[in-house]
């Protein structure tokens, strides 16, 4: 940590006053105080604000590193998330706010998501899925999608998403790991103005996947593309002639909601395990309390339902609290820079939740195009998926929220499912750090010991206590989700890197691991790795992040050649290429350096850090054990 980077938080902004009216629980540090002092009174008191079919018999059992969160409860987190509000006055709110690529635009109130749910809900059940089967989604950002997880849900069925601009190989890996039975999937997806397939792509993943069953395929374009009627269903077909009515299945609160794959330090993407109970009150507490989430809200949470941030503050989250949201199948820069100020001027976006990425892609053009809109509705803004450097945070909080609104810059994980670290709506905001441990989080800056360290001084960031959405296991793989709680003795290790300020602020400085967050998304070194290699003039490769105003890192790959090949433009575009159709476009290098050797251990292992330090001119560390 330097000297610099320790300072970046000396300039402290304060939303204006007349944008102090959060829904909060009094004074942070009073609220948690408390809630470490007695968390399970803290978690069974926000849990208390939802329905339950049957109420715990007990909050929390811990047996290092497993835990149990309101067990004995029965629930269906459907019934929170849209019963709960059919059966009061927000029956005809707008619950869903949909733009398509083409502007053309679709709502839901509650009833009619509720009514589109079930009907679903009936068709997966005729096509034989049950509680506990695995449902996979390979789907474009359109209702549908939201409609299917919902269903998903409500019958029991864990769901699996696969993020569409994943390749077909990561998709076949994914349907292999969690036995899908049934995938889901569109003809297309459009995005800025084009059609990808993705149908073909399906078709691909699923030979020599013996688990599906069948396909569900949402048809958008014409003439429509023809179906194999042994294997394949149209997603419409499959509903007009379901009934509206579907009793909940009753979930135990220890039972599984979906899995979510995230990349590994390994070539095998890790299946995130995630329950009902626990991870339903994590989400509802979160957007209730961080976003301070209305009835008067337009919420606008920009991720895409493949990523955690989907997950928890597009769909369940924020349909809990009973939020309207918008979301939209819209890239910031198509068919101009100014798509997305149009949005939240014409629906009247509130809340925008968004990540570093595209706050920097906004910066670069200037503020031209946000000035032309009217951006007076925002009264909160959010950010998630890396840190948001100081740059792009003053930038943020003076043209898009006019020097006076909130920023909660949101740190947290796939594994953590919640929010874990920020800054609450209202408290004095510090640029280059996130926040502080939101109450019911015990998250700390230490050693590889486990000591706290002084504020100003980097160490590993681990939460040292239970809490109730986080992950429940790494699907099919015990020695992999016990990892993260044996690097540091008695905590959950989250593999970044932090320090802390004197008053408990937490910047976030990089990660420990060989996971690069590349535009919000984390990529493993290792799987990118594998995808070079498979080509045979690929002696070996080594991935690492560089950093990247925009992006945040790109992908450079150094590439060890077999003899009797020969390094050329025509191989790095050829490897480039490769690992995009394996992979997906989100994963393919930027920069391909051919190399004679690697930096590497004398076990053998490639010291990436020693990579990352010629980038960066960064100190490389200890090299006590490097070979060469």
């Amino acid at each position: 940590m330097t000297e610099d980077e320790v300072k970046m938080g000396t300039t402290v902004y304060v939303p204006h006053s007349s944008c102090r009216d959060f829904r909060w629980m009094g004074d942070y540090e009073a609220v948690y105080r408390e809630s470490v002092k007695d968390p399970e009174k803290f978690w069974e008191n926000i849990a208390s604000e939802l329905e339950w079919d049957k109420k715990w018999d007990k909050v929390l059992e811990w047996d290092y590193p497993d835990s149990r969160w309101f067990s004995g409860a029965k629930l269906n987190i459907t019934k929170n998330c849209l019963d709960r509000h059919v059966n009061s006055s927000k029956k005809n709110k707008v619950a869903l706010i949909w733009k398509g690529d083409d502007g053309c635009e679709r709502l839901y109130t509650y009833r009619q998501l509720h009514r589109e749910v079930m009907r679903f809900a009936n068709g997966l059940k005729n096509l034989g899925v049950r509680k506990g089967d695995r449902v996979c989604f390979y789907m474009p950002f359109v209702p549908e999608h939201i409609v299917a997880i919902l269903a998903c849900a409500r019958i029991g069925a864990v769901h699996t998403i696969v993020y569409a601009g994943f390749g077909s190989e990561s998709l076949h890996q994914r349907i292999l790991d969690s036995q899908a039975k049934i995938v889901i999937t569109a003809d297309v997806s459009i995005r800025r103005g084009k059609r990808i397939d993705l149908k073909s792509l399906v078709d691909d993943a699923i030979v020599n996947a013996p688990s599906v069953e069948r396909v569900v395929v949402f048809r958008r374009t014409q003439p429509e593309i023809e179906l194999y009627a042994e294997m394949e269903i149209d997603y419409y077909d499959l509903i007009k002639d379901e009934s509206n009515i579907c009793e909940p299945e009753e979930m135990d609160a220890e039972d599984p909601l979906f899995i979510l794959y995230t990349s590994g330090t390994t070539g095998k993407p890790k299946g995130i395990l995630h329950t009902c109970g626990g991870y339903m009150v994590g989400t509802y507490y979160t957007c209730r309390y961080i976003f301070d989430i209305k009835d008067s809200d337009v919420y606008w949470c920009t991720a895409d339902p493949g990523w955690i941030t989907g997950h928890s503050y597009v769909v369940y989250g924020p349909l809990a609290a009973g939020a309207t949201v918008m979301f939209s199948e819209t890239t910031p820069d198509y068919p101009d820079l100014g798509v997305w100020w149009e949005i939240v001027e014409d629906f009247g976006v509130t809340i925008m939740y968004t990540a570093p990425t595209a706050i920097r892609m906004f910066m670069k053009y200037g503020e031209e195009w946000p000035n032309r809109y009217n951006l007076e509705s925002l009264r909160i803004l959010g950010s998630v998926g890396e840190p948001l450097n100081p740059e792009a945070f003053e930038w943020f909080y003076r043209v898009i929220g006019k020097g006076k609104l909130p920023i909660v810059d949101t740190w947290w994980q796939t594994e953590t499912g919640m929010h874990m670290i920020t800054t609450i709506p209202g408290d004095p905001m510090k640029p280059g750090f996130a926040g502080r441990p939101v109450p019911g989080i015990i998250a700390d800056v230490v050693d590889k010991d486990g000591k706290s360290l002084e504020p100003g001084i980097s160490g590993k960031l681990v939460i040292r206590s239970p809490w109730p959405s986080m992950m429940r296991g790494v699907w099919n793989d015990r020695s992999r989700y016990e990892k993260y709680w044996n690097d540091v003795p008695g905590c959950y290790t989250t593999g970044d890197m932090a320090v802390k300020d004197k008053d408990g602020y937490i910047m976030i400085t990089g990660r420990s691991d060989d996971i690069i967050i590349m535009s919000g998304h984390n990529i493993g070194s290792a799987e990118v790795e594998s995808a070079l290699v498979e080509n045979e003039a690929v002696a070996e490769a080594a991935v690492i992040g560089v950093p990247d105003s925009l992006k945040g890192n790109v992908i450079k790959a150094y590439v060890i050649l077999k003899e009797g090949f020969e390094a050329s433009e025509k191989l790095e575009n050829e490897l480039k290429y490769h690992v995009r159709m394996t992979l997906g476009p989100i994963s393919m290098p930027s920069e391909i350096k051919f190399v004679q050797s690697l930096p590497k251990t004398r076990s053998g292992k490639i010291m990436r850090r020693v990579l990352r330090a010629v980038e960066t001119g960064a100190d490389p560390g200890d090299l006590s054990t490097i070979e060469d």
